[in-house]
């Protein structure tokens, strides 16, 4: 989507250079996300509040922090593509990674404690199943916007599961954890489509939030698999 249609109409080089332009600053945001959610973890571990926030998270109602984390990114998203301040859409990004670094102590808390190395392994098999999927999704051009309403009951069913499962105490295991990666591959590859095909060029920042979301989730499950799928 350009932003000077009649321009780049009589140079469809020019258009060309844009897209790969905005491409680009995609994927430096979405690099400097992880870089952020990489630091924020990082002093929240050595500077010993990680104990502190996971024993506080672990006396919550899991449903209180679902939702508050939801709200958060969907403020924060909403935020992001709605705001023409580009100031906004940074603070919403930093928001989010700072959420998602958050909701994500306890689980890196017991890993660390309880399972040496599943991090790193975790963080490598994202690695290569998410670079991957966005090398398929600029490899063949293919549109993938097919997927979002697939993305959309997808979530709504596993919003479902996790509800039920936090009422009626039954655990989600490993089926749900590798469903849960697929929802998210299925993610990262429509983002990918969307990054290349449909995004307005002057929403860098909002679509990189969107592809790191789909990364973190892939994360998240990829790392309870590792440590066995016994936690939500």
């Amino acid at each position: 989507m350009n932003q000077f249609p009649m321009n780049n109409a009589a140079y469809p080089g020019a258009a060309m250079d844009s897209r790969s332009l905005f491409i680009s600053r995609v994927y430096t945001h979405v690099v400097g996300g992880i870089l952020g959610f990489v630091l924020v973890e990082m002093a929240l571990f050595e500077s010993g509040l990680a104990g502190s926030v996971a024993r506080y998270m672990f006396g919550l109602p899991w449903m209180l922090i679902l939702g508050a984390f939801m709200v958060t990114g969907w403020l924060a998203t909403r935020t992001a593509q709605s705001s023409a301040s580009i100031g906004m859409q940074y603070f919403s990004y930093a928001v989010y990674v700072v959420a998602e670094a958050l909701i994500f102590v306890p689980l890196l808390y017991i890993a660390n404690a309880k399972a040496p190395g599943t991090i790193q392994s975790a963080t490598l098999i994202t690695a290569l199943g998410a670079g991957g999927l966005m090398f398929v999704a600029h490899r063949t051009r293919k549109d993938f916007s097919f997927l979002r309403a697939i993305l959309l009951w997808g979530g709504v069913l596993a919003l479902v599961a996790i509800i039920g499962g936090a009422i009626f105490g039954f655990q989600l295991g490993t089926w749900f954890s590798v469903a849960m990666i697929g929802f998210a591959g299925a993610a990262v590859l429509y983002d990918t489509s969307n990054i290349i095909h449909a995004y307005p060029e002057d929403r860098y920042v909002s679509a990189a939030m969107q592809l790191f979301a789909s990364i973190a989730l892939m994360f998240w499950y990829v790392l309870r698999l590792t440590m066995g799928g016994s936690r939500r």
